[in-house]
């Protein structure tokens, strides 16, 4: 019998995704603590599961369908706190502005019921092949919308 085991992909709660993350010896540096770029590598993460959540599939209808993708423009990130070796962390991913072919997401990470980490994030909407701006195919648009 084969079992398929899917990864974690958060849920949706009202407007924002949370995506849990557990952190690992790999994600700490020689002090025990999360380095801080860490952070990006999991808000990166959430963000894609945002993404699936909402019914896309990043591979197969934006990058084989549409030829388009999202790249980083701009991002902030304020450390408040570390994480360190085995915490649970949440990350809470929220729409803030949308463009044409762009977005705004703010990310706040959660441990224990406190923000530790908040990255606010510019995306922009581009064409794979020749890396100029792209409108978000409408229909993504419209489900991005809903979250806003």
């Amino acid at each position: 019998m084969s079992e398929v085991i899917v990864p974690a992909s958060g849920e949706i709660k009202g407007k924002t995704h949370i995506y849990p993350v557990r952190v690992f010896f790999e994600d700490t540096d020689a002090g025990g603590i999360v380095y801080y770029a860490n952070y990006l590598k999991f808000a990166e993460r959430a963000r894609s599961e945002f993404i699936r959540a909402i019914g896309w599939n990043q591979r197969e209808k934006l990058q084989s369908e549409e030829n388009i993708g999202f790249a980083v423009r701009h991002c902030e990130a304020d450390y408040k706190a570390s994480a360190r070796l085995e915490d649970v962390i949440s990350v809470h991913t929220r729409v803030t502005k949308l463009g044409g072919a762009s977005m705004v997401m703010n990310q706040s990470f959660v441990r224990d019921g406190k923000e530790i980490v908040n990255i606010n994030v510019k995306l922009a909407c581009l064409v794979l092949d020749e890396g100029v701006p792209a409108r978000m195919p409408k229909d993504l648009y419209e489900k991005v919308k809903q979250y806003l």
